[in-house]
Order: structure tokens, then sequence, then C-alpha cells
């Protein structure tokens, strides 16, 4: 069963409420007037019975009654509301007025003794006729029952009215949901006209959509990243198997052409090994073997490696620093040789490639600077997407980089538990790698 809208829900909510007030209050009302009648009826009930007394007076038994009864009817009738009732002290019945058949809760009785000296003697009961009353109080419940109906039904279609003016924002973030599709992703809410208790939600909507686009703008340039890296290789591997197929060639010939093919093979082996190693770490699958490392050692084994190519490119290699990490240590020099070819790319000669390891309060510290130009400060938050270049044209670091380098670097960091963000300023640029404790 579905559930009831939000709507319903509070108009009915409005009505409970409306109805539960106007019956309390209609109750509180009903008995206050019972009270008030009540309070009035005795007070006629006590002055009768005074004047009945007095009437009455020197009565002391059954016989001498006859004789003031003359005085006692004609008090009854100018007050025909009323009906009298006497008897002896042993409950024998003098006189009666009321008449044989009468409902009780039509009248209101009140009984004193004759004379206020004998307790125990002939008493006086006066009844009061309060069917008027009765008729007043019966007719007031029905008004307070349709008071009750009419004031819930009300507030239920009035609630309803402003509970569904006051859901307009719901529904018009509704409709703009709807309405959102990847080419409209820069829709936003005026969150500034929101009332207060969903002007959060609509910065919260509108954040997600901020996200929503900057993902789906990855995602298109990843594709035309992807597609213009595929397209290259593949392009020299279809131009050079025509060019060699055209016509009879030297078995040279052919090896020539089949070693360059294996180059195109090989880079295209490597990219989409990168690119699955990419996904593990998107998906949480790219689990590290942790060991004690020292990184000294580590750092050391990897300028020894890279110490040719610094030579032939006339740049200086340092380190500084000791510490130690528990880590994986393929993914941990395969994060590093991806700094370091980096910074070797970018470095001109006669500059300085630095190797800077510390502990710290938190953890681990690890820097990879090289000095040379600086990056602009709009290329910062986007060198570690795939497959991005500061060049639009591409002309930079050779064909033989896909741009995936600082990706893989940054999912190998964040697997491991650490972060890496990059600085470039003053002539240096630095890479930061952070490691928990």
């Amino acid at each position: 069963m579905r559930p009831l809208s939000l709507g319903t829900r509070l108009s009915l909510l409005f009505a409970a409420c409306s109805a539960a007030v106007s019956l309390l209050a209609g109750s509180l009302f009903n008995q206050a007037s019972e009270a008030h009648f009540a309070e009035l009826d005795y007070q006629q009930l006590q002055g009768e019975l005074t004047v009945l007394r007095n009437l009455l007076d020197g009565v002391a038994d059954a016989a001498d009654l006859p004789n003031r009864l003359p005085a006692v009817r004609e008090e009854l009738a100018q007050h025909p509301e009323l009906a009298l009732r006497i008897a002896g002290g042993n409950g024998r019945n003098w006189f009666d007025s009321l008449p044989s058949r009468h409902e009780p809760t039509a009248y209101r009785s009140l009984e004193i003794p004759l004379d206020p000296r004998h307790a125990d003697g002939a008493r006086l009961t006066l009844h009061l006729n309060i069917a008027h009353h009765r008729h007043f109080l019966d007719g007031m419940q029905r008004l307070i029952w349709l008071g009750v109906g009419l004031s819930a039904l009300a507030t239920a279609l009035l609630g309803a009215w402003g509970v569904r003016r006051s859901l307009r924002p719901l529904r018009q973030m509704g409709e703009v949901a709807a309405g959102i599709s990847a080419s409209s992703l820069t829709t936003r809410l005026e969150a500034e006209r929101q009332p207060a208790e969903l002007a959060e939600l609509a910065q919260a909507f509108n954040a997600m959509l901020a996200r929503l686009e900057d993902a789906f703008a990855r995602l298109s340039a990843f594709s035309g990243d992807i597609a213009h890296e595929l397209r290259t290789p593949l392009s020299n591997l279809l131009t050079q198997t025509q060019v060699i197929l055209a016509r009879p060639r030297a078995l040279e010939a052919y090896r020539e052409t089949l070693h360059s093919n294996l180059e195109e093979l090989q880079r295209l082996a490597q990219m989409v090994a990168d690119m699955l190693l990419l996904a593990k770490a998107d998906h949480g699958l790219l689990l590290p073997s942790r060991e004690p490392l020292e990184l000294g050692a580590e750092l050391d084994a990897l300028l020894d490696y890279f110490a040719p190519l610094a030579e032939e490119a006339g740049v200086r290699l340092e380190r500084r620093g000791e510490a130690r990490l528990a880590a994986d240590r393929s993914m941990l020099r395969r994060a590093l040789s991806n700094l370091l070819d980096n910074a070797l790319r970018f470095t001109p000669a006669g500059g300085t490639i630095r190797l800077e390891v510390a502990s710290t309060a938190g953890g681990l510290r690890l820097e990879v600077g090289n000095s040379g130009p600086a990056i602009p400060a709009g290329q910062l938050p986007r060198l570690f997407d795939r497959f991005y270049r500061a060049d639009p044209a591409r002309r930079e670091g050779g064909a033989e980089h896909a741009g995936l380098g600082l990706a893989l670097t940054r999912s190998i960091v964040r697997t491991h538990g650490g972060e890496i963000r990059c600085e470039s300023r003053e002539g240096w640029t630095r890479f930061i790698l952070e490691f928990p404790a």
C-alpha cells in the first residue's frame, strides 16, 4: 500500500488537532454551563424552600396541614416549574404535587427539615423542572459536535491549501531534478529564495549538481583523451602495415616494421595495464602487501637507476633525510619512478631534482621537487587527472607518455592511506606525499 503524501498527513494532523481543541473547549464550556445552571437552580430552590417553610411554620403533623395547603398551592401556582413534597418523620407522604409520571433526570431536587430544630421530623422536598435547561444543554452539545466537525473540515481544507503552497518549493525542486540531463547540468536552484527549512537542501542539491557537472566534464574529457591516445598508435600500426604490404619488400624491411609495430603494441599494452590498475584502485581492489621499508635505501636505489638519464640531461640529483614506512615495495617504487620521470622531463639543464623524507607528528612526509618553470596555479588541481596535459596540443613529453603517471601515483598513495598534492612557486615544483603513522 502506497504511503500517504506529506500534504495529506499534515492536513489530517491539522484536522485532528483542530477537532481535539474544539472538542476540549466545547466540553469545558458545556461543563461550565451545567455548573452555572445548577448553581442558579439551587439558589432558586433554597429561596422557595425558605418561603414554604415560613408558610408551613407550626405544622407538627398531617392534621395541621390542610389549613396551610391553600397558601402553599397559591405559592406553587406562581412557580409552575416547582413541585413540593411533604413527608413525615416516618417517611409517610403528607403532600405531593409532583406528577406521578415524570422523568427523574428532568428535575433537580432539594430537601430540608420542615422545622430546623427537629432534623428527624417532617421534611420538605422541592423539585425544580429543568427540562428547559436540559434542552438548552442538549442543543449546545449538538452545536459543539457540529462545530467540531466543521472546524475539522475547515482546518483540513485550509491545511491542505497551506501545505500545498508551502510544498511548492519541493515540487519545483522535483521539476528541476526531472529536467536535468547531461546537457543541462548547469541548472541551479536559487537557494536564497527558498524557505529557511529548504535552503540547506537547495544548497546540497546545487553542490550535488556541481559535482555531477565536474564529474561529467572529466568523464567527457577522459573519453576524448583515451580516444586520442589510442588513435595515434593504432593509426601508426595501420599505416605501417598498409605501407609494408603495398608491395613485396626485403626481409629486413618486414623485420623493421614488425619491431616498430611491437613498440606501439607494447605502449598500448602498458596503457591498458595502467588503466586496469586505476580501475582497481577506484573500486578498492588494489590491496598493497605492506612490509617495513627503509626509505633512504629505496630512494638511493631509484636515484642510481635514474642517474644515467639525469647525467645525460645535465640534471643534479639530491636526497635528504631518513624514515621508515610500511608499504608495498613495488607499488611505492612505481609511484616514485613516475614522479622522478616527470621531474626529469621538466627540469632544465643545470637544474636540480631533490628528494626529501622526514618523520612528522602525524606520520611521514616525502617530497619530490625539481627546479624549473612554475606550473600555473589554475592547472595544479588537474595534474592528477587521467590523460591530462597542460599543453592542449600535447607536444610536451613525447608520444611515449600517455598522461597516466600522476593518476597512477595518486591511486597508489591513497591505497596506502596517504595523500599527494603539488606546489609550484619560486622556481620549484614539489610533489608532497604524506602518509599516516
